[in-house]
């Protein structure tokens, strides 16, 4: 094998990054966006009610129950989940056309959606962005001021059941500063661009 089979890359690399809700996933993202503008951005589509700020088709695809579970009839997913009542779900086609055309990709969502995505792209490279503490975590969810005390209470324990699946995931990224995330993120994305996949013969 020569040199220039290292070199040569058939598709872009596509780049998981999830965690438990509040731990800051969006808020690193557009810190890492700013690092690396050339990394596309895969745009979730949910049906959660949009937050102060968010924008369509920046944020999220903001769409109805209804029209959601008809795009999983149709095959438009990766993936797709059911998070405390509300859908998030990937786009198939942009993800696709994107690796195609080399770029790499970057997708920000929940630990149950990468784990399907898992099973299907084999040489993804998943990431978990964790709190320094659930107690941080607690307090970063109740700042948000977005969940009344029940919801509160059941997104921490699904984080704690979250947090167990660590091992599942290539890196852990604690969030303990945004820009020290982002830059962390930006590392394991250029140490996956020299890392060697292919045996040397």
């Amino acid at each position: 094998m020569t040199l220039e089979n290292f070199s040569n890359q058939n598709c872009g690399f596509l780049f998981v990054l999830s965690g438990p809700s509040g731990v800051g996933k969006g808020t690193v993202c557009r810190a890492l966006r700013v690092l690396m503008p050339e990394l596309k951005y895969s745009v979730s589509v949910t049906t959660r009610k949009p937050r102060f700020g968010e924008v369509e088709g920046k944020n999220y695809f903001f769409r109805t129950k209804e029209q959601f579970e008809e795009m999983i009839k149709e095959g438009k997913f990766i993936e797709w989940a059911n998070y405390l009542g509300n859908y998030y779900g990937t786009p198939k086609e942009f993800v696709k056309k994107m690796l195609e055309l080399r770029k790499d990709v970057l997708l920000e969502i929940e630990v149950k959606g990468a784990l399907q995505v898992k099973s299907l792209f084999k040489n993804a490279v998943f990431i978990f962005l964790a709190p320094p503490s659930i107690t941080d975590l607690g307090k970063r969810m109740r700042c948000r001021g977005t969940e009344n005390a029940v919801l509160l209470s059941k997104r921490l324990g699904l984080a704690v059941s979250e947090l167990q699946k660590i091992s599942l995931y290539d890196y852990i990224v604690i969030n303990d500063r945004v820009e020290k995330a982002a830059l962390s993120i930006q590392a394991i994305i250029t140490a996956e661009h020299c890392r060697i996949r292919d045996k040397i013969e």
